[in-house]
């Protein structure tokens, strides 16, 4: 094994903290924002929009409208792609990350540049810097790092030019100082077979000296099941499925759901749980305190952030909040200017701060992450506590969900709500009823529109709630081509097509 690091890492993580202590969050996004500019001035998005003469955050807001992946695409990267040279970042861009931004969309290419790759190795020491506060005594990377993400098969576009997932190019360009840490070794990271790569790396990983775990909990759970099996067979009942861990970083969904399995999971280890809130367009925020107060903004680290009111998003002029106006308790649309070339991007996140003084947030779901087949108007915040709530309330242990409408098939029916549920162990005879109810009273306290539709049978049905057999989402993204760490089960399904292929696949398994 290498050396270990963690000493040189808990100098570094100390001067960090002073830094991000020290810093002010209206200066630092000045800055940061002025700096981008600048970077970019003579590309051909820079002077389509005056960036020379961009001297403030109102000129620049001012010049700059709003634009999503379509607009960016369509106006500026596509009649390049995929050789993007000084089109809106100065040089040629090397590589591409692949998203599928939320439940069922097209692909989309996000430019990922030198400087935003650094931008993320820094952002992923500033976590580490938060586990060394938390944890003063974790011997953190005396190990291997496992994370685990998609495939590390890149696509060649064009001559130097590659594309894949985030996850993907993070492991091939990995700073040398970290190579020798990484796991799992580039013959099972290039795998292109999820179910394979899950077997090899849980074979694998059972005798090596893990310290730091990354990934999706849902995903993180199927090879800490496999890992346990295993342990099982060779007789070691009474070993911790990673005995050397110390750090498990997660992210892409709501923790709630998964964090009572976990802490069973790790029971009788001191292991740190640190939520992150990384995107294909740039790391956001992470964990510097403990669960539910918020996560830290990535102030001064090549990202100039704005917040739109989330009902303000499709106005004409939407007020476009920034460090210096951002308020608490608002749902927020998330807009990204990057050192990728991104400028006022609305990247479809929503956010509600909890702290406004050193900017720290909440992720509330996604900008088309709301279900109002009705005129209920539920954000995704709203549906996941009251899942994650009544879930404990019967002690059913939820791995998974996603919930969609139910339209009336004839004149006079109400509609409704239907949750496809997976749990890790089959619930009581009466769960599914006790279920419902508990989400529909949770939910009708929560948002005044849903209890108006619930009144009286007036616009919807009490929810329906159907359990399914533990594998079943794992293996309908499968069955989509959807496997892999980056993937994410969707929460809220609105589109009709996708929640029949849903219910009739779970049907067919229960």
């Amino acid at each position: 094994m290498p050396l270990d690091l963690t000493p040189a890492l808990r100098l570094y993580a100390a001067w960090r903290r002073r830094r991000l202590a020290a810093l002010d969050p209206v200066a630092a996004q000045t800055r940061e924002l002025t700096r981008l500019v600048r970077a970019a001035r003579d590309t051909a998005f820079g002077r389509d929009h005056g960036f020379a003469s961009i001297r403030t955050v109102a000129d620049f807001q001012e010049r700059v409208p709003l634009r999503r992946y379509e607009q960016m695409w369509e106006g500026y990267w596509r009649p390049a792609f995929p050789v993007l040279e000084n089109v809106s970042w100065p040089g040629r861009i090397p590589y591409f990350a692949v998203s599928s931004g939320t439940t069922s969309g097209s692909s989309k290419y996000l430019p990922l540049t030198p400087q935003m790759r650094r931008s993320n190795v820094r952002a992923a020491l500033d976590v580490l810097a938060f586990h060394a506060a938390a944890k003063p005594g974790s011997r953190f990377f005396g190990g291997a790092s496992l994370m685990l993400g998609g495939s590390t098969a890149l696509v060649e576009e064009a001559p130097g030019v590659f594309s894949g997932d985030l996850s993907a190019i993070a492991a091939m360009t990995l700073p040398r100082w970290a190579q020798p840490y990484a796991f799992p070794p580039p013959d099972i990271a290039l795998l292109a077979d999820w179910n394979e790569k899950l077997a090899r790396i849980a074979g694998a990983a059972l005798d090596r000296d893990i310290r730091v775990l990354t990934g999706t909990p849902s995903w993180v759970l199927i090879l800490m099941e496999r890992m346990r099996a295993l342990r099982d067979a060779r007789g070691e009942t009474a070993r911790a499925t990673l005995p050397d861990l110390r750090l498990f970083i997660h992210g892409g969904v709501n923790f709630a759901p998964y964090r009572a399995r976990f802490e069973a999971m790790f029971a009788g280890q001191d292991i740190d749980m640190r939520e992150v809130y990384p995107a294909s367009e740039g790391f956001i925020a992470a964990a510097d305190r403990g669960p539910g107060e918020g996560l830290k903004l990535s102030l001064d680290n090549g990202l100039f952030f704005e917040f739109v009111p989330v009902d303000e998003l499709g106005a004409a002029r939407p007020t476009r909040h920034w460090a210096a106006t951002i308020e608490p308790d608002v749902n927020y649309a998330v807009v990204m200017t990057t050192c990728a070339g991104l400028f006022a991007y609305v990247i479809g996140d929503t956010v509600r701060f909890v702290d406004t003084k050193v900017p720290r947030l909440l992720v509330t779901g996604r900008t088309s992450y709301m279900l109002s087949a009705f005129g209920e108007h539920l954000i995704g915040e709203e549906i996941e506590s009251a899942v994650s709530d009544a879930a404990w309330a019967i002690a059913a242990d939820v791995t998974d969900f996603s919930v969609g409408p139910v339209f009336p098939e004839r004149p006079g029916e109400l509609g409704r709500h239907l949750y496809v549920v997976e749990c890790a162990a089959a619930p009581g005879a009466d769960a599914a009823a006790r279920f419902a109810a508990l989400i529909d009273a949770d939910l009708q306290r929560r948002n005044d529109d849903y209890r108006a539709h619930r009144a009286d049978g007036h616009g919807l049905h009490a929810p329906e709630i159907r359990i399914v057999p533990p594998g079943t989402f794992a293996a309908w993204m499968a069955s989509r081509g959807k496997a892999g760490g980056q993937n994410k089960v969707p929460r809220i399904v609105t589109d009709r097509a996708l929640f029949d292929s849903l219910t009739a696949f779970a049907a067919a398994r229960s």
